[in-house]
């Protein structure tokens, strides 16, 4: 059974506008009221134009011009009465992408939370040109849940991806919220597909494993085994590694500093150093250089230049895994929580594990230790085992 007219038309939000030509003369047509939740009537009077024949031609154009604004998207009750949902599409991607670059000038946001970021809104903006959406009021719970459904069925991304998706378009969405380009947050009761407690899609690995990893950097990437030491035996975070120059290490004091600009926590700290990353910091002949320059630019050794922390996964991918037949669940990152799980194992002190990680209360403790009382960790200076 075919749908009624009036069915399709509350369905399409508006009804085609007609001219009426009698006591009054005017163009009239319904749109959908968000405020009541029904469709109502807009009138364009044109009374004031005297002549028949000129009434007619201009109700005709009027009505040719209302329907092409209102096949756009356009909708007099929304503009009327929230105009800043009116504001284009295009107009609320340019916003946005101004914003995250001041955050990205200010370092407000970490550089490869810019780069997500901005690959995120590229994709979005790639899958709605045909989706009829030409104002941000448009962009709404529906629209989201059928760009999950393509990232996670169509670009076939996995559960966790999906998910990094979503939590992404929360932060859009709580922009569009703060500018008003929209009144309700289109992400409202849409539900991650994974629990954020599950857990999470790499190993830890084996000891053997880690003899393995050990003797073939030990032959063949000897800058490359310090920095699987740094994230082994300090903690620190792919981005801080990659932040790290030559001036932050105290070889005296064996620490390494980490700034707050590039901390997750925004917290300045320091890290112990364990005697043997000293040992083979002094064997590639790391303080020879300048205290500007990265620990980790080209090919792992000290330079000029700039390195993410991309360049530590890509090598770990693309030539250790291979060589070494890792599991995909083996992660660069991985050597972490390896690290944790076996000082632990050797019996250091939870707080001191705790503190080295910078886990939840590494806040609290900055509050109350004054960056000259920063000292290395005595249980940890000379901590080493099989790795």
């Amino acid at each position: 059974m075919c749908p009624k007219q009036s069915d399709f038309n509350e369905l399409k939000g508006w009804t085609p506008p007609v001219f009426h030509q009698g006591k009054e003369c005017y163009v009239s047509f319904t749109a959908f009221c968000p405020e009541t939740g029904k469709m109502r009537k807009k009138k364009f009077m044109l009374d004031r134009i005297k002549s028949k024949r000129l009434q007619k031609l201009k109700g005709k154009q009027m009505c040719q011009r209302l329907t092409e604004k209102l096949l756009d998207g356009w909708n007099p009750w929304i503009e009327a009465e929230s105009p800043s949902e009116y504001t284009t599409w295009e107009e609320v991607c340019y916003s946005y992408e101004n914003y995250i670059d001041k955050m990205s000038k200010e370092k407000g946001l970490r550089p490869e939370t810019i780069a997500s970021y901005t690959s995120y809104l590229k994709i979005l903006k790639e899958w709605i040109e045909d989706k009829n959406v030409h104002y941000s009021y448009q962009f709404n719970r529906r629209i989201v849940g059928k760009f999950l459904d393509y990232v996670f069925v169509e670009r076939n991304v996995s559960l966790q991806t999906r998910n990094n998706y979503l939590s992404w378009l929360k932060t859009f969405s709580k922009f569009m919220l703060a500018r008003a380009f929209v009144s309700k947050d289109p992400t409202e009761g849409v539900p991650s597909l994974v629990h954020k407690h599950l857990n999470k899609n790499r190993d830890s690995l084996s000891e053997s494993d880690l003899i393995r990893l050990k003797e073939y950097l030990q032959a063949h990437n000897k800058h490359f085994l310090l920095a699987t030491y740094i994230l082994y035996y300090t903690f620190l975070r792919p981005h801080e590694m990659s932040c790290i120059k030559i001036e932050d290490i105290s070889i005296k004091g064996q620490t390494i500093r980490v700034w707050g600009e590039n901390a997750k926590n925004h917290n300045d700290a320091v890290v112990t150093m364990p005697k043997k990353i000293l040992k083979l910091m002094l064997e590639l002949d790391v303080f020879s250089h300048p205290g500007s320059h990265y620990l980790f630019s080209r090919d792992f050794r000290p330079g000029t230049e700039y390195r993410s922390e991309k360049c530590f996964r890509d090598y770990w991918s693309r030539v250790l895994r291979k060589e070494l037949g890792f599991s995909s669940r083996y992660k660069f990152y991985s050597l972490k929580d390896t690290g944790i799980t076996n000082m632990l194992r050797k019996n250091i002190d939870a707080v001191s594990v705790r503190d080295q990680a910078r886990h939840s209360s590494i806040e609290i403790t900055n509050i109350y230790v004054s960056k000259s009382d920063m000292k290395a960790n005595k249980s940890l200076l000379d901590y080493d085992d099989d790795f």
